[in-house]
């Protein structure tokens, strides 16, 4: 009885192991399918594009200047000056301008000690000036005016070459000088120039370079 038995078990563990042999493939094939399929996402983001608009550039290149203030002529003494400019910026930081002025002159000291001898007759005391000149902004930075208010503004050199009229004559002039600028609003700003204008004469005698020296404050509009 108990030999029946065993073999009975025997006969069902073989039969078992049969079955789990043929099993295998097929359980590999669809495990294999499975891991063959895409997964599929489970959180899909919703993004909102937005309309970036970049800002507008200001094309604003040129600008035109009236400027006043004093011009001191070496050895004809200092007098009110005026004039215009017209400039075009390159760059944020490069210009170049072209200006204009007008300014009369004094009698010189021997004039005034001889009391009748005069150098210059009433017609060739008026001074003009033209030049073109580069500039660079070497300090670009803000000005604040209490504590909801700021302008930019700038600091410059300028550097260049021209023309002068007079005493009857044109002389070849060397200018160079630097400028403080205040933006007021978009498109019209303060300037304050100090220049040295340089020229070679020989209206008191011997030949000499001659400094003249302006200072003006001017009002710019840019288009």
């Amino acid at each position: 009885m108990e030999t029946g038995i065993r073999i009975f078990l025997l006969k069902a563990g073989l039969v078992l192991f049969s079955i789990s042999l043929l099993s295998s493939p097929v359980l590999a094939a669809e495990k294999t399918d499975e891991a063959d399929e895409p997964l599929e996402q489970v959180i899909e983001p919703e993004i909102d594009r937005r309309d970036v608009k970049p800002p507008k550039i200001d094309a604003q290149d040129f600008e035109i200047s009236l400027f006043a203030g004093i011009m001191s002529v070496e050895d004809f003494g200092s007098n009110f000056v005026y004039g215009a400019r017209v400039g075009y910026h390159v760059t944020e930081k490069l210009f170049i301008e072209g200006s204009y002025g007008i300014t009369d002159t004094s009698e010189t000291s021997f004039e005034i000690l001889s009391g009748a001898a005069t150098i210059l007759k009433n017609d060739e005391r008026e001074l003009t000036y033209w030049n073109f000149s580069f500039g660079y902004h070497i300090l670009p930075g803000e000005a604040f005016w209490g504590k909801n208010h700021a302008f930019n503004n700038s600091l410059y050199l300028t550097a260049g070459a021209g023309n002068t009229q007079f005493a009857g004559d044109d002389f070849f002039t060397w200018s160079f000088g630097f400028g403080y600028r205040v933006l007021l609003v978009d498109s019209i700003a303060l300037h304050l120039d100090f220049k040295d204008h340089l020229y070679d004469n020989d209206i008191l005698g011997p030949e000499k370079t001659s400094h003249n020296l302006e200072g003006t404050l001017g009002l710019s509009y840019y288009f």
